[in-house]
């Protein structure tokens, strides 16, 4: 990759997550370019990944190179991409890195480009442990989604999944960490107080959580019967609150995220 250059329209959460991973990866590539408007949030990210070239002025560059993410809120993406639309090379690989707004609206903006894309890259990436879905339009190269694909997967896993599905995966994977970490982190707290060691406690709720997952999903055993297994529940009587919450707060949002 040390041919290819990468430009990133927006330099925020997603885009540290992603310098950061090919960094753990030893993913070289020719040039690496960040636009962002920003000053405090681009010094930071200069800072932190002094290879990469900066502006927040000109997205010339970064719109110009060989993979273009755009790294957007869905409200300023549209707007964005017409503005940078005249920089952006015919044979460049678009990426939308937001949910809401289609390959075809994308397209309207950018008919002669045919290698565009949409990801919605998870927290987990920034460690190599991403699950990172991926659409690709019907007219991208082969050869295009078989290079794109081998860089991500050392990211992790990096599935190839229809358009429909982008914003669910939004909703599980993209945002999912967000549904345990502060419960982990109590966990933790917890464990600490109780006498665990700091590497004690890490260890335990890691491999409590994978043994959590494997169980539930790869034993065999209906949901009842996994429940089952362990017959002190303290959170019990809260979890048909908490089953609420999730129903409340997260179907209210897939409907704002879903395409219109």
């Amino acid at each position: 990759m040390k041919s290819k250059s990468i430009g990133f329209i927006g330099g925020g959460r997603i885009t540290r997550i992603l310098l950061n991973g090919f960094k753990n990866a030893n993913v070289s590539f020719g040039k690496i370019f960040v636009y962002e408007t920003n000053e405090t949030v681009l010094n930071a990210l200069k800072a932190d990944y002094p290879q990469i070239e900066t502006s927040g002025t000109d997205s010339s560059k970064a719109a110009s190179s060989d993979w273009v993410f755009i790294a957007l809120h869905p409200p300023m993406l549209m707007e964005t991409v017409t503005a940078i639309k005249n920089s952006i090379k015919k044979d460049a690989l678009v990426i939308s890195l937001a949910p809401k707004i289609t390959v075809d609206k994308i397209k309207s903006v950018l008919p002669d480009v045919p290698n565009i894309a949409r990801m919605n890259p998870n927290a987990g990436s920034y460690v190599n442990k991403g699950y990172n879905p991926v659409f690709f339009a019907q007219s991208v190269e082969k050869s295009v989604i078989n290079e794109f694909l081998e860089v991500f997967v050392k990211l992790g896993k990096v599935p190839v999944v229809p358009e429909k599905q982008i914003e669910a995966y939004a909703m599980v994977s993209a945002m999912g960490h967000t549904y345990f970490w502060y419960q982990l982190q109590q966990l933790k707290e917890l464990g600490l107080s109780y006498g665990l060691s700091e590497s004690e406690a890490n260890e335990t709720i890691s491999s409590m959580l994978w043994g959590t997952t494997e169980t539930l999903f790869n034993s065999g055993l209906n949901y009842d019967k996994v429940v089952d297994l362990v017959p002190v529940k303290p959170m019990a009587e809260h979890e048909n609150t908490i089953r609420e919450y999730y129903k409340t707060c997260l179907n209210g949002l897939y409907q704002k995220i879903k395409p219109q």
